[in-house]
Formats: C-alpha cells, sequence, structure tokens
C-alpha cells in the first residue's frame, strides 16, 4: 500500500511538472536575448534579398501571404524605418556589421536634406535614421544633414494656420490648395525640437510648440478621439474640416492615428515639459486603453462595422507599446506609471506571440498590419515601421528593466 502512494504521488508530482513545463512554453519571455535573436536574423535574410543594382532597394512591406518585400525609394514617407531599425540592431548587439548596413541605408536619404520638402514626413524619413544614428555614433555628417533637413520641413509651416502642411500637392477630399495637417504630422515633430536644441534655430521649437498646441485644439473631439485630417482655409487659420485619409469614416477613431496622437503627445512633453501636454497625452491614451480589444491588438479602425472580421494593425500596437514606455516614466501618478508599463508589457507579448512574428512566413519581423485599408492597400501585411516601433518598444523595455534611462544608448 505505501509502495503505491508512493508511485502516485510521483506520478503527481510528474504531471504537474509537465503542466508547469507546458505553461510556461507557452508564455513568450521579452525581450531577452532570444527575441533579438530573432530580430538578427529576420533583418539578415531581409539584407539578403535586397536588390544591389538599383535605387529602389528599400524595404517598406510585404504583402499577406507573400514572402517578397515591396521596395521603395528614399522619396517614399517609409524610406527611414529600414535604416533606423537597422541602427536599433546595433544598438542591441553593438555589433559593427549592423553599423556598417545603417549607414549604408541611412546614406541613400542624403538627397531629402538638399532639396525643396517634398513631404512633410521629413521627420519619419530622416530622425528615424539620421536621427538614430547621430544618437548612437555622434557622427558630424549625420547632425548636419538632420539640421539640413529641419529647416527644410520648417518650409511647410504656415504662420496663418499654426501648424505645417501635410501634403504639398493636391490629395482627394484636401480641398487644395487649402491647408492640411494629418496626425501622422505629431511625429514629425521631434525633428524640429531636436534640431533646435542642437545648434539649429531656436524658431524651429516654436514652430513645433504651435503645431502641436494648434493640432491640440482642432484635431480632436470631445471624447479624445482624433481626426485623421484637419483641413483650414490657408490665411485665415479657419477650420474647414475634420475629416479622414486612411480610416473608416470621417467621425471614426483610426487605429494607427490615435497611436499617432498618443506617441507624439507624449514626446512633445518630454520635450517642453508643458505639463498641458503631458494631460492631453494622458486623455488620448486613456480613450484607445479603454476600447481596445482584450488581446490589446487593435483592429485597423475602432468603429469599423465589421468588427470582428475586420483585419487588425500590429503597427498601431507597436507604435503605442513604444509610447507607452515612455509615458510611464513621465506621469507622476505612479499607478498610473504601473498602468501603462503593464499594458506595453502586455502588447509586446502579443505582438512577440507566434499569432503575430513573420517567423518563417517572411523575413519581416510582424504580421498583421494594416496600411491604406480604403485604398485597399498593404491590408493584413506585413509593413516596415511596424518592425521599427517594435524593436524600439523592446529596446526601451530593456532599458528599463535594468533601471537605464530609455533615451540613452543601451
Amino acid at each position: 500500500m505505501a509502495g503505491q502512494r508512493s508511485c502516485h504521488v510521483r506520478r503527481l508530482s510528474l504531471l504537474i511538472s509537465v503542466i508547469f513545463i507546458i505553461a510556461g512554453c507557452s508564455v513568450t519571455q521579452i525581450p531577452g536575448k532570444k527575441q533579438f535573436n530573432y530580430l538578427e536574423e529576420q533583418a539578415d535574410k531581409t539584407l539578403k534579398s535586397i536588390p544591389s543594382d538599383t535605387e529602389t532597394a528599400i524595404p517598406r512591406s510585404i504583402s499577406s501571404g507573400m514572402k517578397e518585400w515591396r521596395y521603395v525609394t528614399y522619396k517614399d514617407w517609409t524610406s527611414g524605418f529600414w535604416p533606423g531599425t537597422l541602427w536599433y540592431l546595433y544598438e542591441a548587439t553593438k555589433k559593427d556589421s549592423w553599423k556598417f548596413e545603417a549607414d549604408k541605408f541611412s546614406m541613400l536619404l542624403t538627397p531629402l536634406s538638399r532639396m525643396e520638402a517634398i513631404d512633410h514626413d521629413l521627420g519619419f524619413m530622416v530622425f528615424s535614421s539620421f536621427g538614430n544614428g547621430y544618437r548612437l555614433t555622434k557622427n558630424p555628417e549625420y547632425k548636419e544633414i538632420i539640421l539640413r533637413t529641419a529647416d527644410t520641413l520648417a518650409t511647410l509651416y504656415n504662420p496663418n494656420v499654426g501648424t505645417i502642411l501635410s501634403w504639398p500637392r493636391p490629395v482627394q477630399n484636401m480641398e487644395w490648395p487649402q491647408h492640411n495637417t494629418i496626425m501622422d504630422n505629431m511625429i514629425n515633430l521631434e525633428l524640429l525640437f531636436w534640431a533646435s536644441k542642437n545648434g539649429g534655430d531656436k524658431k524651429l521649437y516654436d514652430i513645433a510648440v504651435s503645431h502641436a498646441a494648434t493640432t491640440m485644439k482642432n484635431h480632436f473631439r470631445s471624447d479624445y478621439t482624433s481626426y485623421h485630417v484637419v483641413v483650414y482655409e490657408r490665411n485665415t487659420g479657419k477650420k474647414i474640416k475634420g475629416g479622414t485619409h486612411q480610416g473608416y469614416a470621417d467621425e471614426s477613431m483610426w487605429a494607427r492615428g490615435q497611436a499617432w496622437a498618443i506617441y507624439g503627445y507624449t514626446m512633445v512633453y518630454r520635450e517642453t515639459k508643458d505639463l498641458r501636454f503631458l494631460d492631453f497625452a494622458q486623455k488620448v491614451t486613456d480613450v484607445y486603453l479603454e476600447r481596445l480589444p482584450s488581446d490589446l491588438i487593435p483592429y485597423w479602425d475602432f468603429n469599423d462595422p465589421s468588427i470582428p472580421d475586420a483585419p487588425r494593425d500590429a503597427s498601431a500596437a507597436a507604435i503605442t507599446a513604444s509610447a507607452l514606455l515612455e509615458l510611464s516614466t513621465l506621469v507622476t501618478d505612479n499607478s498610473k506609471a504601473k498602468i501603462y508599463r503593464d499594458k506595453a508589457e502586455m502588447m509586446l507579448k502579443e505582438l512577440s506571440s507566434d499569432r503575430y512574428l513573420s517567423k518563417d512566413k517572411n523575413s519581416a519581423f510582424l504580421l498583421h498590419s494594416t496600411g491604406h485599408k480604403p485604398n485597399g492597400s498593404e491590408i493584413d501585411a506585413s509593413i516596415i515601421y511596424a518592425d521599427y516601433y517594435y524593436i524600439e518598444a523592446l529596446l526601451r523595455l530593456e532599458k528599463l528593466e535594468k533601471g537605464q534611462n530609455i533615451y540613452n544608448p543601451l
């Protein structure tokens, strides 16, 4: 009898051990060396696939079910995210091979600092690439490129309106030649802030603050959800209308647009220490978090009537996770800081699961992003800016776990 009891105990102990092992295997630990190894492997596969005999050599997106990247030139608004991703890999690994590739692809964007503004997205393009490069290397050539580009971006500022023009060309439903501003443009302000504090004209700071304040006044509904775009009368600055270009409807909450707002106002508070921007960053964040599905990865638009069959947007989740990690270090309420930190970690765990990692499906980091659904492009795709903000968030989390400042090199 004693022997049977002992055998039963051993079997129960073994069963419990197996359960714990299985449970442990089902949980993705992040960030960790293993996760960065995965990112290196994927980026290396992408490098080997990039054509060497053409100027169109910057990865942008991979269509759902496909393996091949769609490549673009330096003029595409996403052109800075691939070199920026390479700079983050260099930061994570300290390997000179990634530094070499990051420099090579960044230098492709140099003409942007020597030409008239073709788009408002110069911050995305140049600060994600050269900005990260300068942060990690202090290469003076990078600094000069950043400063020249900031001056170029400032030429799109309209003092009558108080914001930077987003599309300096006719775009459907934007009532050209009136002045339009899209939420995405909040991210480009970081280029101006940086330049104003690193040898550039001090007016660049004033332009960035004006843009953020005017956008805060006109771009949001009473519940703090954002319009994608606002059109202004270019001579008087009077608001003509709020609407969308990439969202489901004019009054819907486009997921990536709200993510840009969360990230943008968090960054603006960091740069200005103006408490009105910190308060606003929390308001636009809280409405986003309240309306997320249980897995914390948003549908491409929160108001798409086809939910739960609508496509997700991993890029919005990655942008928000990165922003939340920063916001958690800026708020003074410890309970609020913990909520933001916990939510960011949960988002990253979901993005780091088999449901979202590309693995052998293609050479990107992530699956299931949505670019421009109304236009029928990049739906349920792998998109380079999702990868960029994903690795940025992972690096920020690692720094926080090590007690380091997220703004300093790892």
